[in-house]
């Protein structure tokens, strides 16, 4: 399937509505494209450039998605980049959007540590302070 990039864009935003990022955020994501990262320790968000964001069209182009926000995490297995990213899979947005209701989202995690060890999996988040996201399990 291919859903064309306008129609992600447009359920990106509606889910980073749902997640209650910082208007500001979704509007450079909207208006200039821009992805943004929240970072530890108060979930602050930036822009992400240079090879971050790189990689990021990379996975973009390998996976035929759409990557509206990233949640940056220290762990024990090393610094983690979970991409929360709309898909080719039309019927996967009404589970995803499920799941953003419970706190939770499928999405690519990137180990930028160890990156043979990045994944797809489900992610817990919660908003923090400062309206960006943290990753909570």
């Amino acid at each position: 399937m291919n859903i064309s990039r306008e129609l992600k864009k447009q359920e990106a935003v509606k889910r980073m509505k749902s997640w209650g990022i910082f208007p500001e955020t979704i509007k450079q994501f909207e208006r200039d494209n821009l992805i943004s990262e929240s970072v530890p320790p108060f979930g602050a968000c930036f822009w992400i450039e240079g090879e971050r964001l790189e990689k990021i069209k990379a996975f973009e182009e390998r996976c035929n998605a759409l990557v509206y926000f990233v949640v940056r995490s220290h762990t024990e297995f090393g610094i983690m980049d979970c991409y929360l990213y709309v898909g080719d899979h039309e019927e996967e947005g009404e589970m995803d959007n499920a799941d953003i209701k419970n706190g939770m989202q499928l999405c690519y995690v990137y180990n930028e540590t160890n990156p043979d060890m990045s994944e797809f999996g489900s992610v817990g988040l919660v908003q923090t302070c400062a309206a960006g996201l943290k990753r909570i399990w």
